[in-house]
């Protein structure tokens, strides 16, 4: 169970590539380092009860949680300008209130092989790759690796996002390529 302890929660806002992502950014840790949270619609927010409010309003479309943010995703037909506000109070009263942010975590990853492949395709992520989603208001992270195909989750921000097939290309692929020619030969994103 996490949850916040009652206090002074101070909340700024950064933009990311994905215009209909925000960034809430938290002055205190949310979730266990190195955990994130994707909600991409209210039936999966049920064991994350900020989540389940946020998804009240119907101009959201999806929250994702990690360390100290959370990113909200907003539906195409309203503007940042009218909403943001709201989001912003809303999560801060939550948080002030002392609430629970998440009932339990879950982490779906399947279970693989370690092998010294996956081991350096993990450390590639983590060092090169992992700090730049995150800038923006996502997460990646590795899902599996078969035949010389790399198969990443991109959560937050990512999901969704325009650019994020050419992120995943011309960044993350060719960047696998070009450290670990002999092993990868392309890098897909889940769902």
């Amino acid at each position: 169970m996490v949850t916040a302890a009652p206090k002074n929660i101070h909340i700024y806002l950064e933009s990311n590539p994905n215009p209909n992502s925000l960034k809430f950014v938290v002055s205190e840790m949310l979730v266990p380092e190195g955990m994130s949270f994707d909600f991409p619609n209210p039936e999966a927010a049920q064991n994350a009860p900020l989540a389940q409010e946020l998804f009240m309003y119907p101009f959201v479309e999806r929250v994702f949680y990690m360390s100290n943010f959370v990113t909200v995703t907003k539906k195409e037909d309203v503007e940042w300008i009218e909403i943001q506000g709201t989001i912003k109070n809303h999560i801060q009263q939550f948080l002030e209130a002392g609430k629970l942010i998440l009932d339990r975590p879950d982490d779906a990853a399947p279970a693989q092989e370690e092998t010294e492949t996956i081991k350096k395709i993990k450390t590639i992520l983590d060092e090169y790759i992992r700090p730049a989603v995150e800038q923006d208001g996502g997460a990646i992270t590795f899902h599996s690796y078969v035949d010389k195909i790399v198969t990443v989750k991109l959560q937050g921000s990512c999901s969704g996002c325009p650019s994020s097939t050419i992120t995943l290309k011309a960044g993350i692929e060719n960047l696998f390529k070009r450290m670990m020619p002999e092993d990868v030969t392309e890098v897909v994103a889940l769902g």
